[in-house]
């Protein structure tokens, strides 16, 4: 494949190219490179914000390219500073292994990790747990502090008087040298990696290597449409999750969001995607997303599902049934007990719930509820919800 095909598959969804005539020249000169992402294992699951770089990996593989998956079992131990104000929560050995053997699992869904000639697993303890005090100073003395704390974490935790251990200045020259050690073409990160990215670079130069390309690709939004996709923040699809949740998930996203993930978690010609209806674009998404992680199979059963549920609606009967305990219950507890199954019906948020209550677009048993507090919610008995087009049948035991 001629270099500008492949610079146009490279630059898909990527936010910049440090620098692209280098990468051009390394494309065309070169018959393999190899081409590195680091996972610092501090979470047992991979979600979709995950991907994206696992994406671009692949997208290398495809062009007969090498990647390296480096499980960062030794840069854990230390924690990544990028994005906190304040330390990270040192793990465990014991901890790190642990999620370790989930990643690697789970990367096969992605990369072709039985193909020796294209993908490499590696963890970065295998050359950090034999450095010794000399390698140490050897490494300290080509950066200075000054530069370090030039990156914005830093500078705004100075400013606010938060501390700033000196095992953090470590972290971004640990993973420096990760890419000194594997001799790295190019190195793939989130925005938020790119001052660790490029202290690769200048590490490389520093021990007589030509500097790596570094790419950076967005924080992936989660669901909510507001923060980067994180567990912490309860807005993420794990790729492990059931095709029903994940389907369910995706179908929650907003349109513009949906534009987004079709860039950074598919192949899919843009143009002909913002050329579809916004509902047929969004289930061709969902039924994507499950495909890769559950085949096809499960995503047309997904999909077919939803219609009947969401779309059709034949039968209110057959609607989801959501078991909750107590009662009287009113419609915010509810919708605190049932989040996943509003989640599927578009309603991610107390805010969009009480706006569809305000503009007369739910009826409980066939009345308008017009009060979110009031206990409509029998104990006992089966509650019939429509919300819009949407159907959903509450249990109370």
């Amino acid at each position: 494949m001629d270099t500008a095909k492949q610079l146009e598959i490279i630059k898909r969804g990527a936010v910049e190219i440090i620098n692209e005539s280098v990468l051009a020249d390394k494309l065309k000169n070169k018959k393999q490179l190899v081409v590195k992402a680091g996972f610092d294992p501090t979470a047992p699951d991979i979600h979709l914000g995950h991907t994206v770089l696992l994406r671009k990996l692949r997208h290398f593989q495809d062009l007969g390219h090498k990647v390296v998956f480096l499980i960062g079992d030794a840069t854990a131990l230390v924690g990544d500073p990028s994005g906190q104000n304040q330390a990270r929560k040192v793990l465990t050995r014991e901890e790190i292994e642990k999620n370790a053997k989930t990643y690697e699992k789970q990367v096969s869904k992605i990369l072709k990790t039985g193909d020796k000639e294209l993908f490499e697993r590696m963890h970065n303890s295998s050359w950090f747990a034999k450095f010794g005090f000399e390698h140490l100073v050897q490494l300290a003395r080509r950066y200075t502090v000054a530069r370090l704390l030039e990156r914005d974490d830093f500078q705004k935790r100075l400013k606010e008087g938060r501390p700033i251990s000196f095992l953090e200045l470590f972290y971004p020259l640990m993973q420096g040298y990760d890419s000194v050690i594997l001799d790295a073409d190019v190195e793939i990160g989130g925005t938020d990696q790119k001052f660790n990215m490029l202290v690769g670079r200048d590490l490389q130069e520093a021990y007589g290597k030509e500097p790596q390309v570094v790419i950076t690709m967005p924080l992936l939004v989660g669901t909510d449409g507001v923060q980067k996709m994180s567990k912490s923040y309860g807005n993420y699809i794990g790729i492990n999750e059931t095709p029903k949740e994940i389907f369910g998930k995706v179908m929650s996203v907003s349109d513009e969001l949906m534009f987004s993930y079709y860039e950074l978690l598919t192949d899919e010609d843009m143009q002909k995607v913002r050329a579809m209806h916004p509902m047929d674009a969004k289930k061709g998404l969902a039924c994507l997303i499950v495909k890769d992680y559950h085949g096809e199979e499960a995503a047309a059963a997904e999909k077919k599902s939803f219609e009947d549920v969401f779309q059709k609606r034949k039968d209110p009967a057959d609607a989801p049934v959501k078991k909750l305990s107590g009662g009287p219950l009113n419609l915010n507890q509810v919708f605190d007990g049932a989040r996943e199954e509003f989640k599927a019906m578009g309603i991610d948020s107390r805010s969009k719930l009480l706006s569809l209550l305000g503009q007369g677009a739910i009826k409980l048993d066939g009345e308008k509820v017009s009060d979110a507090n009031s206990p409509f919610f029998g104990p006992g008995k089966r509650h019939l919800l429509k919300i819009g087009r949407h159907f959903l049948n509450i249990d109370l035991s």
